[in-house]
């Protein structure tokens, strides 16, 4: 696999000014705790958000353990840990989505971690967000929401997911196409709760409902909706949020366009797919692994992916980024993130039966 496909960067312990959140906390534990840890960490991300650079950094300065980074597509990585078989040099694996955690955890390139191991990880991570066996550990959430047109749609015309099939949508609905990861996901979930008749049924009535055919990411599906392309828009919340913030005044005056709804609050919740990470099985730094997953679900990080990104923290009590915190509160699907992450190779067959491309 050539280097080239990949960005790769190191953060070390140096003498630039880091935020000034790292003086309100005290760096003893962390680095008693580094002191029975190798001196670094190879991570291999498929996140791609400089706020989480700000994470590494605070990580070393804590600790002294320096953070090795490779970016790339979460496919490639998983290609190029299969490669490198037992010589990678990788310690951890992060991804956006839980399709691809299982993917990892089905090629046996995730190591198991008992809740003796990892007690403060378990502790973090609810147990329809981390892997059974512990493989894998939710680092954030996103829902993944109907958005609709405020001046084309009310609120008391929504309900589930299940709905949007309705003929009453009838070209109204802007999604992508279905080999995205979070459609898939959601579609996985559906499956879990619906059975894959009914959830096969109700993607040929969405599709009848498209508005156009699926093209682009999430953010050019609430363009569009703003634009009365159509009037729904199934997207993830932290899009907005970034719309919300855009440098581009027409991109924001688009937000304000936009509601967001929490579908099927009457029943399992509204879907909630996971950006996550495990320890890979060969880790030749497999302490200073653990201590990173342990750092990365601190309050402190979770405060990162919180403000920086607007995703959803796993650990409670993190504020959200303010505009976030205006789409209201949910309730959210309990559905666990192992069983719809496993149920995407079927959700792909069957969205692909009909005719959502």
């Amino acid at each position: 696999m050539s280097e080239s496909m990949f960005s790769r960067r190191d953060f070390l312990l140096g003498g630039t000014a880091l935020a000034g959140t790292l003086l309100l906390d005290s760096f003893g534990d962390w680095r008693r705790r580094a002191e029975a840890a190798e001196g670094e960490v190879n991570l291999y991300s498929g996140r791609h958000y400089n706020t989480d650079n700000q994470i590494y950094r605070e990580f070393t300065q804590k600790t002294g353990i320096k953070v090795n980074l490779i970016e790339g597509e979460a496919d490639a990585l998983l290609a190029r840990l299969k490669s490198e078989g037992s010589r990678s040099p990788a310690d951890v694996f992060i991804t956006v989505d839980a399709g691809r955690l299982w993917q990892a955890t089905q090629a046996n390139l995730l190591r198991p971690l008992t809740q003796a191991q990892a007690p403060k990880l378990y502790q973090a991570v609810p147990a329809n967000l981390r892997d059974p066996q512990g493989r894998w550990f939710a680092l954030s959430k996103r829902a993944r929401v109907i958005m609709y047109n405020r001046d084309r749609v009310n609120a008391s015309q929504l309900s589930t997911y299940e709905d949007l099939a309705n003929p009453k949508w009838r070209n109204q609905i802007l999604v992508r196409s279905s080999s995205n990861v979070y459609n898939l996901s959601l579609t996985g979930e559906m499956i879990a709760a619906d059975g894959a008749a009914k959830t096969e049924a109700w993607a040929r009535g969405l599709v009848q409902n498209f508005a156009r055919q699926p093209q682009g990411g999430d953010t050019p599906q609430i363009l569009a909706c703003a634009a009365g392309v159509g009037s729904l828009a199934i997207a993830n919340t932290y899009y907005l949020v970034r719309l919300f913030k855009s440098k581009k005044a027409e991109e924001r005056e688009a937000a304000r366009k936009i509601k967001v709804f929490f579908p099927n609050q009457k029943g399992r919740g509204t879907h909630v797919n996971i950006s996550g990470a495990g320890i890979v099985r060969t880790a030749p730094n497999p302490r200073a692994a653990q201590l990173l997953l342990e750092y990365l679900l601190s309050s402190q990080a979770q405060a990162v992916f919180a403000r920086g990104n607007g995703e959803y923290p796993v650990l409670r009590g993190v504020s959200l980024d303010p505009i976030l915190a205006g789409f209201g509160q949910f309730k959210e699907s309990k559905i666990s993130a192992s069983v719809f992450g496993a149920n995407n190779a079927q959700a792909l067959q069957l969205m692909d039966r009909a005719g959502w491309k």
